[in-house]
């Protein structure tokens, strides 16, 4: 890869990345920095839009899942600050219903995870979002997606089994069966 910036007509323009996956946004951060951004990094909404106010992003790139505020909730307060400013929305619970809220309320468009650094470079310089990529063609099994939001609603209870059963509306016993299954790999 160049040194030379990618984006044409820019020196080092900024880019916000806010996601709560410390990994991901160090692996990406480190990717779009050697395309010629400048990269700040936010772990949640209202960290994003604090860093945001004190230096104006160009582009911004948004986990729709955080704890605390969404994606979907930071997305207007950017805009706000820059009608002008170019937001992808990015998810590992990729819907039809959440990518057209995201278009409805400005993101330039909406990437489904994992994404490499070139799917959000160019997802951020499209001019329109691709509406037939918006869902992957193989998502995940319902096995599949039942399995990771358990998993998420087990890790917002801190391994709580019997609270964690209630927040998800089923007996103890039956959420301990399922715990116990393999997951499934799709």
């Amino acid at each position: 890869m160049t040194d030379e910036p990618l984006i044409e007509g820019e020196e080092h323009p900024h880019l916000l990345l806010v996601d709560d996956d410390a990994t991901f946004t160090r692996v990406m951060a480190r990717a779009m920095s050697r395309r010629g951004l400048r990269v700040s990094v936010a772990g949640s909404a209202e960290e994003g839009l604090l860093m945001a106010k004190e230096d104006l992003p160009d582009y911004a790139v948004l986990d729709l899942k955080m704890d605390g505020d969404s994606g979907l909730v930071l997305l207007p307060k950017l805009l706000e600050l820059d009608a002008e400013m170019r937001v992808v929305i990015l998810t590992g619970y990729s819907s039809i219903a959440t990518a057209v809220e995201a278009i409805k309320r400005g993101a330039t468009n909406y990437l489904c995870k994992p994404a490499d650094a070139d799917d959000v470079l160019t997802a951020l310089l499209s001019e329109h979002a691709d509406l037939d990529s918006l869902v992957p063609d193989n998502p995940m099994s319902v096995d599949r997606l039942q399995w990771e939001h358990i998993q998420r609603v087990l890790a917002e209870h801190d391994g709580n089994i019997s609270a964690t059963a209630r927040a998800l509306g089923m007996h103890r016993r039956t959420l301990q069966r399922k715990l116990q299954k393999r997951p499934v790999r799709r």
